[in-house]
């Protein structure tokens, strides 16, 4: 019941307002049954356009963090992400992923529309990165179709790091489901699990245009963080200390 009056009352109006986002494909989403929505993933709002898109509830897998917070900006935060209809993985351990899949597959066995970003993370720098095969596993185990989607503009809308969304065109479109029911018997699960991961993000990233990457996310921004850092350092290094560029004479103004 929370979850229809706030969508109703409050993010449809608002992020239809804010993005006015263009529709492309939404036939191609299940009107009932057991069904994968699996998108690319640039901002933190991809999962909020994707909810006051579809006409189904959809519930996606969000960090326990959300829902764990102390004091009242706790207690809103968990109320909000239940509100929309995310549930809670607690994602440290090496269980972590295992516990994502069990999670997922409660939707699926129910029935439910599951949101699932194959990424794993918001992209740093717009482009799309390999998968995680945790869709392929859930799309494989429940016999669920995935449904591929491309969300467009959102990094140049709300980037990471960016509080304050910029109102650009934003455009939500959806593929042609796929069904995996093929690799279901093949005796090389892991083999199974890759094909199935990588067809589904060559979907993504027909229906985005985005440039691709194979490589995890995770380890790209990981990387590209190492590198800022030692740029900074090394600037620094290079810089005189602040006594002697105080001393500097300057050059007189012509």
């Amino acid at each position: 019941m929370f979850y229809r009056l706030f969508k109703c009352v409050v993010l449809v109006p608002l992020l239809r307002w804010l993005f006015r986002p263009r529709i492309e494909g939404l036939e191609n989403v299940p009107r009932g049954g057991a069904a994968i929505i699996a998108g690319n993933h640039q901002s933190f709002c991809d999962q909020f356009l994707l909810g006051v898109t579809l006409r189904r509830r959809i519930s996606f897998l969000a960090k326990m963090e959300y829902f764990t917070g102390k004091g009242l900006r706790g207690r809103l935060s968990a109320a909000f992400f239940r509100g929309i209809g995310a549930i809670p993985v607690d994602r440290s351990g090496n269980g972590a992923g295992q516990a994502a899949v069990e999670s997922g597959l409660g939707v699926l066995l129910d029935g439910g529309l599951l949101g699932i970003f194959p990424e794993g993370t918001r992209s740093h720098d717009g482009r799309l990165y390999k998968g995680r095969v945790g869709v392929a596993a859930m799309a494989l185990r429940s016999g669920a179709p995935v449904v591929p989607c491309a969300v467009i503009g959102t990094f140049e809308a709300q980037p990471a790091g960016r509080r304050v969304p910029r109102v650009v065109p934003i455009t939500l479109r959806f593929g042609t489901p796929l069904d995996f029911s093929r690799y279901a018997n093949l005796p090389d699960r892991h083999a199974a699990l890759r094909a199935a991961t990588d067809e589904i993000m060559y979907a993504i990233l027909v229906l985005s245009g985005q440039e691709y990457v194979d490589r995890y996310a995770t380890d790209a921004k990981a990387e590209a963080q190492a590198d800022a850092t030692a740029r900074a350092r090394a600037g620094a290094l290079t810089q005189p200390p602040v006594a002697e560029r105080a001393a500097t004479p300057q050059a007189p103004a012509a």
